[in-house]
């Protein structure tokens, strides 16, 4: 009996934190608790990053608790996941990687959860619910906001560049470029197709960027804008027609593609959620798609991206670059988005206000909300509103088109 209680004291996860890397295990799982304060308390993207949380807490636990054994043929080792099948999933060209046969029949919950986010299925799926969820009528009446979300996207290259000369390798620094995009699911995609082995860090990176938007943009527009250029009234954008709201999906998705074909899964998901919003006859599927889709969705990628942050893979130096490098990306997008914003001032006779140039990142529709606050700040009779939502559409198209080209250069 005495010999049965001694090897559970030692076999458990509260002797494995004193025991090799179990230290750093322990670690995050104080980040998780930290995550779940910043998502609960804070509300800081709280439908993912509650989940993202919940993943990490999960792995780390579980890792101290000894179930990470080696995989048998034939078994099932635990009802979570298993270290050796997993380490597959997050490195190239691992034997078991891309088989999703043999990971259904020998992995655990998280493994066959992950498959989606692998197989690139979440993003895509996501993307059908903020099509569905978008409205493009602000961009269709001002095709001028395409130029303010393609200038939104610099930021991405700035990161890159600054990521290479960090000694990232080309694939690694075009994943954490990409979150200066400001857009979740396609940094997760990019990441998951060129460097899975980041995807814990970047993922939190640039979830956390994108809630602390309100926080982040503010200071960066009052450095590089004036009061008068702050204080402008735009005119009211002009009605759009409900047919050029259902070409609007159609055209872009036959150019973009044609343009660049590897865009095709994240522009083809959004467009189709868009249609499916403006045709006015699929009001059931919209419904799913902006609700019942996006929640399943949103649960599985957080618990499936969180369980990636394992202690011995998270804590290391890149982590810290990549969480400096992102709000590198994520600030330099916004001086992107407001420094053209300020040539259309001073090309259009002072009627463009500058501010809606930051709203040029896919933070859809938080990004726009900043430019009208900001706005009303120097004119409280000013309304931005829709103005920004152009730009912020744009930024959601030229964040999907940025990821098509890095994956279509690096992907190999």
């Amino acid at each position: 009996m005495l010999d049965s209680l001694w090897k559970l004291v030692v076999e458990s996860g509260f002797a494995a934190m004193f025991s090799g890397d179990g230290w750093k295990n322990l670690i995050m799982i104080a980040i998780a608790c930290v995550l779940l304060y910043l998502g609960i308390k804070k509300q800081y993207e709280p439908l993912l990053m509650v989940g993202i949380a919940v993943g990490c807490l999960l792995a780390n636990a579980s890792a101290l608790g000894g179930i990470f054994n080696p995989l048998e043929p034939n078994k099932t080792i635990n009802a979570l996941y298993n270290q050796p099948l997993w380490d597959e999933f997050l490195k190239e060209g691992g034997e078991h990687a891309h088989d999703y046969g043999y990971i259904l029949a020998h992995g655990g919950l998280i493994d066959i959860l992950y498959i989606g986010v692998k197989a690139g299925i979440y993003p895509c799926l996501i993307f059908i619910g903020i099509g569905a969820m978008t409205d493009f009528g602000p961009l269709i009446s001002n095709p001028k906001s395409l130029l303010l979300g393609a200038a939104a996207q610099f930021g991405v290259f700035f990161a890159f560049f600054g990521a290479t000369l960090l000694g990232f390798k080309g694939n690694e620094a075009a994943s954490i470029g990409i979150i200066g995009g400001a857009d979740g699911p396609t940094a997760i995609l990019t990441t998951t197709k060129l460097a899975p082995d980041l995807l814990g860090p970047i993922a939190v990176a640039a979830y956390s960027y994108m809630a602390l938007i309100p926080m982040i943009q503010p200071p960066i527009m009052k450095a590089l804008t004036t009061e008068k250029e702050r204080s402008v009234k735009m005119e009211q954008l002009r009605e759009v027609s409900k047919t050029e709201k259902i070409l609007f999906p159609i055209i872009v998705t036959i150019f973009v593609i044609l343009l660049l074909p590897s865009t095709a899964p994240l522009i083809g998901c959004l467009m189709f959620g868009n249609l499916l919003k403006e045709t006015g006859v699929t009001e059931r599927l919209s419904d799913v798609a902006q609700n019942a889709l996006m929640n399943i969705v949103t649960l599985f990628l957080g618990i499936s991206v969180g369980a990636t942050m394992v202690g011995s893979r998270f804590l290391e130096i890149k982590t810290i670059y990549i969480v400096v490098l992102g709000l590198v990306a994520f600030s330099f997008s916004t001086v992107g988005g407001l420094l053209v914003g300020k040539l259309m001032y001073k090309l259009s006779g002072g009627k463009i206000n500058p501010l809606i140039g930051s709203a040029g990142v896919s933070a859809v529709p938080m990004a726009a909300r900043v430019s009208q606050r900001e706005g009303q700040k120097a004119n409280p009779s000013n309304f931005l509103l829709m103005h920004a939502m152009g730009p912020n559409v744009a930024g959601v198209i030229g964040s999907a088109i940025a990821a098509g080209f890095l994956i279509s250069m690096f992907g190999g």
